[in-house]
């Protein structure tokens, strides 16, 4: 059997409101100076012995290689394993997830549950794809003529949405998720103005319909939304089960400006304090998912990590950068046109 690694046209059909293309006011009927669309030479078809090839504009998280860009959630090195091509978890290692942190996004996975199976219900070939960190999840899971309850069922938006129907592959063989993710938004005052909308093509059939989230998943209860960045790492579930991943790759959509990355904790850590410029003091401290505040000139401004050592701000062009190489910790600043001569100042000591 060949599974699609790009399902073109149930794509199309069940792409959310917000990402399809609108007509724009700036440009005429069939405007012979309005620019084409980028030209992107599609993927390949996988079979069960071989993975397809990702789209060429698609950024590529795990081609059986190594796990280079996956880390624990915590941003320390997984103890996740490549076998045979495969990412496959390690139970009782923890999740695993991508250092780059994702928007709105097209998202493919294959995915494969142990073979011979062991256990019932949840207890078989369990795992899970979570969007935003660790809150919203996809379920995976050995629903292979396996009964559990329908709302935890593989292809389910866990504990909201059932799939429509169950298109699960014996254990063992590949199957493949093609997921359309639209990120929540909050405003400045971290309250709610969309939800989050997902849509899931399991093994080329449709079986998640732009549904909107009710907040994030869980196991008991319906949590509300709680304020977090649009941009968050693409996380998959130890659950005691090694399930094995392959041909993982992720298309973000809107064509942000930087890259982001969920640093790890210890690192952003280290970069907090206080770092003094003349009368004046710049502070840096943590925030939740990776994110880093920087006070300048009495302004809390929200750092977003582009590279292990340069920071950006969305709100405003602030951007700073962090040099621990020497025996000081030096910070430098940048506000606009004023990058070619940064503030650059030294934190003080613990």
């Amino acid at each position: 059997m060949k599974t699609p690694c790009l399902f073109v046209l149930g794509l199309i059909a069940v792409m959310p409101a917000a990402l399809r293309a609108a007509p724009d006011p700036n440009w005429l009927g069939h405007d012979r100076e309005r620019p084409m669309a980028t030209v992107v030479t599609p993927g390949t078809f996988s079979s069960q012995e071989q993975p397809g090839q990702p789209p060429s504009d698609a950024t590529v998280l795990f081609d059986g290689k190594d796990v280079s860009q996956w880390v624990a959630l915590d941003g320390s090195p997984t103890k996740w394993v490549v076998h045979d091509g495969a990412l496959e978890c390690v139970p009782g290692s923890g999740y695993v997830r991508t250092l780059q942190a994702f928007g709105d996004c097209q998202f493919h996975v294959e995915w494969a549950a142990p073979n011979p199976p062991h256990g019932e219900s949840q207890g078989r070939g369990n795992s899970g794809l979570f969007f935003g960190f660790d809150r919203y999840e996809v379920q995976i899971l050995d629903s292979y003529q396996s009964k559990t309850y329908a709302d935890g069922a593989a292809a389910s938006v866990y504990g909201q949405y059932p799939p429509l129907v169950n298109v699960c592959l014996p254990p063992g063989k590949w199957q493949t998720y093609d997921v359309i993710w639209t990120a929540p938004r909050f405003d400045a005052d971290g309250k709610l103005v969309s939800k989050a909308r997902e849509t899931v093509i399991h093994n080329g059939v449709l079986v998640q319909n732009n549904v909107e989230l009710t907040g994030p998943t869980g196991w008991v209860g319906r949590a509300p939304y709680k304020a977090h960045p649009e941009r968050t790492p693409i996380a998959f579930q130890d659950h005691g089960n090694p399930v094995r991943y392959r041909n993982v790759w992720v298309r973000e959509l809107g064509n942000p400006r930087h890259k982001e990355f969920m640093l790890p904790e210890a690192l952003l850590e280290s970069y907090a304090g206080d770092y003094p410029r003349g009368s004046d003091v710049v502070k840096i401290r943590r925030l939740p998912d990776g994110l880093l505040l920087l006070n300048l000139a009495g302004v809390d401004v929200i750092m977003h990590a582009e590279s292990p050592t340069h920071f950006y701000a969305l709100t405003t062009d602030v951007q700073c950068d962090f040099d621990f190489k020497g025996a000081t910790k030096k910070l430098a600043v940048t506000v606009g046109e004023d990058s070619a001569h940064p503030m650059t100042m030294e934190r003080l000591a613990p």
